[in-house]
């Protein structure tokens, strides 16, 4: 895991997530790369070039916030692109190839009531970039615990679990599995994945409505310190098949969320 993303909002946990980034990449010996899209039309007679300036303004914005926090050595590329948040972070995977995506968990929701914001969510829905959604005000803490729920041990991906795996190996992390049965669970469901097995320090299987209620009666036995699911179609983030935002009484965690390709 060589290069990490960091989109940046408007918001006051911009700065949070960048830091939380920061300090992460600093414990794998990782490139940050901090990015804001921004999208301008010119009006038609006018030989101002608007998006000239407003390119200028996004980059000025970028040396604001990287310089509002300590990067601790870490080597911090800004990059500002014209487009969508989606094409361009597809843009920039496809030329410098990009490992994990770190985002704050709301980005630019004042909505109180919002999770996973449509910054976050659209990144989760429509690509296939691991996400490391960090809560507002969250500070890093090395990864001793991890609590992974999912409502099926299959596995289609062969790269899926990559970026656990190598959470894994630098924080010597334990993982417990948490295979939540849920009412339209088929036998094969309940069948792990080779490379999930290699993983677990403890499996824990239960029954409940939606893999959240799962997570939300064994989270405190296991107080991970960081928890992990896959994004689905038939699964955790169901509902992000339909909307690119998630709401608090939908899911919500106090730590950060790893969310896999599965």
């Amino acid at each position: 895991m060589q290069h990490i993303l960091v989109p940046i909002g408007s918001t006051e946990s911009a700065k949070n997530t960048l830091q939380y980034a920061i300090d992460f990449a600093k414990n794998i010996d990782a490139k940050v790369f901090v990015f804001r899209a921004y999208s301008a039309l010119s009006k038609a007679g006018t030989i101002i070039n608007i998006d000239a300036i407003i390119e200028r303004e996004t980059n000025l914005y970028l040396k604001t916030m990287v310089s509002a926090v300590d990067t601790k050595n870490v080597d911090v590329k800004l990059i500002s692109a014209k487009g969508s948040v989606v094409d361009s972070v597809l843009a920039i995977d496809d030329e410098l190839g990009i490992d994990l995506i770190i985002a704050g968990a709301r980005a630019n929701s004042i909505k109180e009531e919002v999770f996973l914001g449509k910054t976050a969510g659209s990144i989760v829905k429509q690509t296939d970039i691991p996400v490391l959604a960090i809560p507002d005000v969250y500070k890093f803490n090395p990864i001793h615990n991890i609590l992974f729920a999912f409502n099926s041990g299959i596995v289609k991906s062969k790269t899926a679990l990559h970026p656990l795996s190598f959470i894994v190996k630098q924080f010597k992390s334990q993982v417990n599995l948490l295979l939540v049965k849920t009412p339209d669970y088929k036998e094969e469901d309940l069948i792990l994945n080779d490379k999930l097995k290699d993983l677990q320090s403890t499996l824990t299987v239960t029954e409940n409505a939606t893999t959240f209620q799962g997570v939300l009666e064994h989270f405190q036995t296991h107080k991970p310190d960081m928890l992990c699911v896959f994004r689905r179609k038939r699964g955790f983030f169901q509902k992000l098949w339909e909307k690119n935002t998630v709401l608090k009484q939908e899911f919500h965690t106090s730590i950060p969320l790893l969310i896999l390709k599965g």
